[in-house]
């Protein structure tokens, strides 16, 4: 009788958990909406809550109702205008998982103290993941001008979290496996995640302070900066001169990673090849290709110009983005690469 009491009470303390877990990391994504709606389903009594969970019922108060929906009211417009969106996210990075952490020691009531400390860490820690991946989607979208991407990802994030909710009213269960498996999935791309975060917040960067028109643009045949073009004479074994470089930021494509920052090369004595040099924390990284017959085409873009490169044997094309006071340049060089590749591409 007694094991059976204890196997109903650790039963009961998991499920605790799991409820507190799946909160959290609902509210990495939205907070103020997880915390409008299920006080609204507690004041309403659309949930009933088990003996376990009644730390919850504080939720239901008018004054935590009041303030958690005027927020995400705010939330609501400020969450669907390109850059408004990121720069209210920069700001809950901090608000988000702390809130999580709260909502997580809440619904743990009365329990034991070290419960509570061990839910508000991984509470903390999930709607940190969620939050990183929400951030990054963002400022994704924002590279470009339309406000239709944001707005249809801030309705997304809404729709997750109602159905969130709801999931963790039918099996609290299920609800953690999902939201264990998506903050798995966000931490092991969170390096990439991290690289990309980085390379949108460089070139918004870039883009507020691009000089004016009126300034001469840089031309592909400026000298390649000593330390750079010591990386190439360290990977590549001709002394021939450059003919011309350019400065960039590596796309995706079937030859070097995204999101590394680096240089485009050319050497005269050989005019249908091109190199990539760049560094990262993990060392220097050389990529030649070569562009005999390969298409190549170029777009303007409203953060970043995009060189697209094919590969003489086939292989996926390779995207270069350029910053603003680069991307004239680099349109001049996308037409001296087609006539060298012997290509008429249009860009």
């Amino acid at each position: 009788m007694r094991r059976r009491v204890r196997d109903i009470h650790g039963m009961e303390i998991l499920k605790t958990l799991a409820v507190a877990l799946s909160l959290g990391t609902l509210a990495g994504i939205n907070l103020y909406l997880t915390v409008f709606v299920t006080g609204m389903a507690l004041r309403f009594d659309w949930v009933v809550l088990p003996a376990t969970l009644q730390g919850l019922e504080v939720l239901s108060h008018p004054l935590v109702i009041g303030v958690s929906g005027i927020l995400y009211l705010v939330e609501f417009f400020a969450d669907k205008v390109p850059w408004v969106d990121t720069a209210w996210d920069a700001v809950h990075t901090f608000i988000r998982p702390v809130g999580a952490a709260a909502l997580a020691v809440t619904a743990m009531g009365e329990g034991h103290p070290v419960f509570e400390i061990v839910a508000g860490l991984l509470a903390g820690s999930m709607a940190l993941s969620a939050h990183a991946a929400k951030a990054g989607s963002r400022l994704a979208a924002n590279a470009s001008p339309e406000p239709f991407s944001n707005i249809g990802l801030s309705l997304l994030e809404d729709g997750i979290v109602l159905g969130g909710l709801g999931l963790i009213v039918w099996n609290p269960f299920v609800s953690l496996l999902l939201a264990a498996v998506f903050c798995i999935v966000v931490l092991a791309v969170l390096p990439r995640l991290c690289r990309a975060i980085r390379t949108h917040l460089w070139f918004a960067w870039k883009k507020l302070n691009c000089p004016p028109d009126e300034k001469k643009p840089p031309s592909p045949a400026e000298a390649l900066p000593r330390y750079w073009e010591g990386l190439l004479r360290q990977s590549h074994s001709s002394k021939s001169g450059i003919e011309w470089c350019a400065p960039c930021v590596s796309g995706k494509g079937a030859i070097v990673r995204p999101n590394i920052t680096g240089w485009l090369v050319g050497l005269s004595d050989k005019p249908v090849e091109i190199y990539f040099i760049g560094h990262t924390w993990r060392g220097l990284t050389f990529a030649a290709m070569d562009i005999r017959k390969a298409p190549v085409e170029f777009h303007a873009g409203f953060m970043a110009g995009k060189l697209e490169v094919g590969h003489r044997d086939g292989a996926p094309r390779q995207t270069f983005f350029f910053e603003p006071f680069w991307s004239k340049a680099a349109e001049e060089l996308a037409r001296r690469l087609r006539d060298d590749a012997g290509t008429v591409t249009e860009g």
